[in-house]
């Protein structure tokens, strides 16, 4: 889901370190197999402490993960959560300083495609770890396995099925008089009449997930190269057969940052940290979010809200971004893998499914469903056959060209570097990577 830096810290401080220290309590039950007695109740039980790390702030995730522990808990007396909510701008740092020296949590929330192969080898694969009837029960293990393969063994459990969409403001639209976008050229011509209705048109910022200064580009761009790039040249941008300095994709990137020069965002789109509350209050006419803010935006607008592809496109555009975005997975040095691997297993059953929908989510058990309306709009869109459901773009690209992309494409829409420059930093990005990071095998 929503992504960080991948840079990780490089010798930590010992005060840093001893502030990462988990507060699991020592387990007599490890040797115990995953699902079975090992986090058993009763009055002879050892009780357990599993420290739970998350980035999630205060979004519905975290919402979901208070509740799916609590009722745990209620069925495990004996197990307790100590559930530590992260800052987001550094989380992996500090995940990768307290697995240096052994004193990070239990469970810890990771993020699907390459985004976790920095830290693969002191996470636990949970093939054979979690039952594999209950693997079988999940959808999107590929993109949360060893080389985008289920085969492999998953490294994380997911939380929900994620999509990362627009959402737009039903009475802005009918106020100035427009109906939906399908490709570029429509797009600008809505943002001239949304703008002289009094609306923003689509306003942009890091509210909502402050995972960084600026808002997080990854969702946009992703939009960008569906309506540039079919999906099997995806990967091209990984072995360097599709080079971000290609004209076609500099030309698309070109339009994108036409969307502030035409007026179609907010001036201060480097720097708004409100841009949420502007949709939900009825300043703005569209966001560009995920499912982790449906509730929040259904809460506030009812039937007013409802989601959209953004149209970035010369052509009606054919693909939605959809994907198992992240999870909770076992650090190898935890002390109670086997009552962590029992609530991964949890995760998977009705009851959970039942919670992970009423925080607002979409559950990512196959043949689970949604009662917000927003959230089904989305699962539609996917099941529709004129549509490709595609991954994150930063899913498919190495963690050092994603960093440079979190500084370069903020700037591009800005208009404070020009997408030739920007896109040729990232190229120059990939070109510095080690051989092997380069190859076609995810690595």
């Amino acid at each position: 889901m929503r992504r960080a830096s991948l840079v990780v810290a490089g010798i930590a401080t010992a005060a840093l370190l001893a502030a990462c220290s988990s507060g699991s309590s020592t387990a007599t039950d490890t040797g115990a197999a995953a699902g079975g007695s090992a986090a058993a109740s009763g009055a002879n039980a050892a009780p357990v402490t599993l420290t739970l790390w998350h980035n999630y702030g205060t979004e519905q995730n975290a919402v979901a993960t208070k509740a799916l522990t609590d009722a745990y808990t209620a069925a495990h007396p004996n197990v307790t959560f100590n559930i530590v909510s992260q800052p987001g701008d550094n989380y992996f740092a500090l995940l990768q300083a307290a697995a240096v020296s052994k004193t990070g949590p239990d469970l810890a929330v990771m993020w699907s495609g390459l985004f976790y192969l920095p830290y693969k080898d002191w996470l636990v694969n949970l093939k054979g770890v979690v039952p594999q009837e209950a693997l079988d029960t999940v959808q999107g293990l590929d993109a949360m396995s060893i080389d985008y393969n289920a085969a492999n063994g998953p490294i994380m459990m997911p939380l929900e099925r994620q999509f990362y969409i627009g959402f737009y403001n039903k009475k802005a639209f009918a106020d100035a008089g427009v109906t939906m976008p399908t490709t570029w050229d429509e797009l600008y011509a809505s943002c001239g009449k949304l703008k002289a209705a009094g609306y923003t048109p689509i306003v942009y910022g890091n509210g909502g997930q402050s995972l960084g200064a600026t808002f997080y580009p990854w969702y946009d761009s992703s939009y960008v190269m569906i309506g540039t790039q079919p999906a099997d040249k995806w990967k091209g941008l990984y072995d360097g057969t599709n080079k971000w300095t290609d004209p076609k994709n500099v030309a698309a990137f070109t339009k994108w940052a036409d969307l502030k020069k035409k007026g179609c965002t907010n001036d201060d789109i480097l720097t708004k940290t409100d841009n949420v509350d502007d949709f939900t209050s009825g300043k703005a006419a569209m966001i560009i979010d995920g499912t982790w803010d449906t509730k929040k935006f259904t809460d506030a607008m009812g039937d007013n809200v409802a989601a959209f592809v953004p149209p970035f496109s010369d052509t009606p555009i054919n693909g939605v971004v959809q994907s198992e975005g992240d999870g909770f997975a076992i650090p190898n040095y935890s002390q109670n893998q086997a009552v962590a691997a029992d609530f991964l297993t949890f995760m998977t059953t009705p009851e959970a499914v039942k919670i992970i929908d009423a925080s607002g989510l979409i559950p990512a058990v196959k043949g689970s469903k949604t009662s917000n309306p927003v959230n089904q709009q989305m699962l539609d869109i996917a099941a529709d056959p004129n549509f490709t459901v595609y991954e994150m773009l930063d899913n498919f690209i190495q963690g050092g060209v994603v960093d440079t992309g979190n500084k370069m494409l903020p700037s591009i829409l800005d208009g404070s570097t020009s997408p030739a420059d920007g896109l040729g930093q990232m190229q120059t990005a990939w070109e510095q990577l080690p051989e092997e990071n380069r190859g076609s095998t995810y690595q």
